[in-house]
């Protein structure tokens, strides 16, 4: 179905279906269903009320990176703006490692703020799942939801404000925990 087909309530049901779809079977490193974390960053999306595109990009923030899926097979059933915030969110895996991630970033920082609203929800359900009966989160979680803190600093828009401000209560007070148990 061509996404000018698609109703705005269609297109997150769409984008649950085709990310259940792909997903399959994949599993987190702590063993639960892949699925339920575009799932997580979706609704993340929709509580801190982004329209129903963007939603939709949360259910698929991941599968251009994670599954046989391409630009193109979002564009043909999405349209290009939920294409375009989903293909912010992909690392180019063609690339050579060294590159990959520096060139993530700057994709992220140049591309579009929904894009970065999505990285935001996407650092909320990480970092959140990260804490879950640890006593210490690693450095690099922390780096990665600084980072992401840091690079939506000027975004306006109340999807992105909400999300960040949800994100830095959440590491202010693992920060906290964990200076307490030290």
């Amino acid at each position: 179905m061509p996404a000018s087909h698609l109703t705005t309530w269609n297109i997150v049901i769409e984008a649950a279906s085709m990310a259940a779809d792909l997903h399959g079977v994949q599993a987190r490193k702590d063993g639960t269903p892949y699925f339920q974390h575009p799932a997580r960053v979706a609704t993340l999306l929709a509580r801190a009320g982004a329209d129903d595109e963007l939603v939709a990009a949360g259910f698929l923030h991941d599968v251009i990176e994670d599954t046989p899926a391409d630009y193109d097979d979002i564009l043909e059933k999405f349209g290009s703006s939920v294409a375009d915030w989903v293909a912010a969110m992909s690392k180019d895996h063609r690339m050579r490692e060294d590159l990959r991630e520096p060139a993530y970033k700057q994709q992220l920082i140049d591309g579009p703020w929904q894009g970065r609203a999505i990285k935001l929800a996407d650092q909320i359900d990480n970092f959140s799942a990260s804490m879950i009966g640890k006593k210490k989160i690693g450095n690099r979680r922390m780096e990665a939801a600084k980072w992401a803190i840091d690079i939506t600093d000027q975004d306006r828009d109340p999807v992105a404000m909400s999300l960040r401000g949800t994100l830095q209560a959440i590491l202010d007070k693992a920060v906290a925990i964990y200076q307490s148990k030290s």
